[in-house]
């Protein structure tokens, strides 16, 4: 077995914490192992003054890390999931999934508001077409602020520019010890989490073994049979992460629920839609949700974002 690994990761604080806790694990389950972090700048990372959805491509906190790895500069890289496209490159694959921290949206409010008691015209932060049109479904008397940046960037931006709350991953909060600035983790009823949202992925070369058989211990079948649902109906809706798409799926006893979403930007109209089975039929059937989302109006609406992101 090789003696060293590199893992490849964004520059973030976030990030680096998530790396640095598979690092960790890596280490604890392989002692004499050394593991080292290669910080990797990627696209999302460096165009900061754009919204996401007009920076345009998929993969935008993705694509130079995986670069690196198709090239053997790292042996495997550690994703927040909800940044993953559905659509990986060539010879990469997603070869492990670790436990689901919280996969909800959290609200960080002035004076720790609730939801419910923010003021009308209130001015809400997020860098999410997803969380911008949920909040908007739910209440459409706040204004929407587009902010981005790290974790403690946005958390600054409340102050700095006079904003009442900013939504962003509660998961993402806790990981840096910050759940004492939640005001509300929000019900998926009120806003659907995104695809993988709180899901640390380790995407792999597919032809490597050795890695393979050194990571193994990383896996969490529960959490793969709910990825496996909420990203085949991802894919099936040809969406990426700055599309108003959302899904969370659960298991229990072997059996599985999923729901999922498509919203228009304005978030007059939501199309929400769930289906149940089996866990080992967890691929087909988010591919037959999203069938059913798109014939009831979802490939409009998906098509009406498409329009103006161009």
């Amino acid at each position: 077995m090789r003696d060293a690994i590199w893992i490849g990761t964004r520059g973030s604080r976030l990030a680096l914490w998530q790396a640095d806790w598979i690092k960790s694990s890596i280490e604890k389950y392989h002692p004499g192992l050394r593991v080292y972090l290669k910080i990797i700048h990627t696209a999302g990372d460096k165009i900061l003054d754009v919204p996401l959805s007009q920076v345009g491509g998929k993969g935008l906190f993705v694509k130079e890390i995986e670069e690196e790895l198709q090239e053997g500069e790292v042996d495997l890289a550690v994703h927040s999931m909800k940044d993953v496209p559905s659509e990986l490159p060539g010879g990469l694959h997603l070869g492990f999934y670790t436990n689901q921290d919280d996969p909800r949206d959290a609200l960080i409010s002035r004076e720790r508001k609730k939801f419910k008691d923010l003021p009308a015209g209130g001015k809400i932060g997020t860098s999410s077409l997803r969380r911008q049109a949920q909040i908007l479904h739910a209440r459409p008397d706040l204004n929407i602020i587009s902010i981005r940046g790290n974790v403690e960037t946005r958390l600054r931006k409340l102050e700095e520019m006079g904003l009442d709350g900013v939504i962003m991953a509660a998961a993402g909060i806790k990981r840096l010890g910050m759940e004492n600035r939640i005001a509300e983790t929000l019900d998926p009823e009120i806003s659907l989490p995104a695809v993988g949202q709180g899901v640390l992925g380790i995407e792999l070369r597919k032809e490597d073994a050795e890695i393979h058989s050194i990571l193994s211990f990383l896996e969490e079948p529960e959490t793969r049979t709910r990825l496996v649902a909420e990203r085949s109906f991802l894919k099936r809706l040809e969406g990426g992460c700055q599309v108003p798409i959302g899904a969370y799926a659960t298991v229990q006893g072997g059996r599985f629920r999923l729901q999922g979403l498509v919203c228009s930007l304005d978030g007059r109209v939501m199309i929400r839609e769930s289906v149940e089975g089996e866990a080992k039929e967890a691929e087909p059937l988010g591919v037959q949700l999203a069938e059913k989302i798109l014939s009831l109006g979802g490939k409009e609406i998906l098509d009406d974002v498409y329009k103006k992101e161009r």
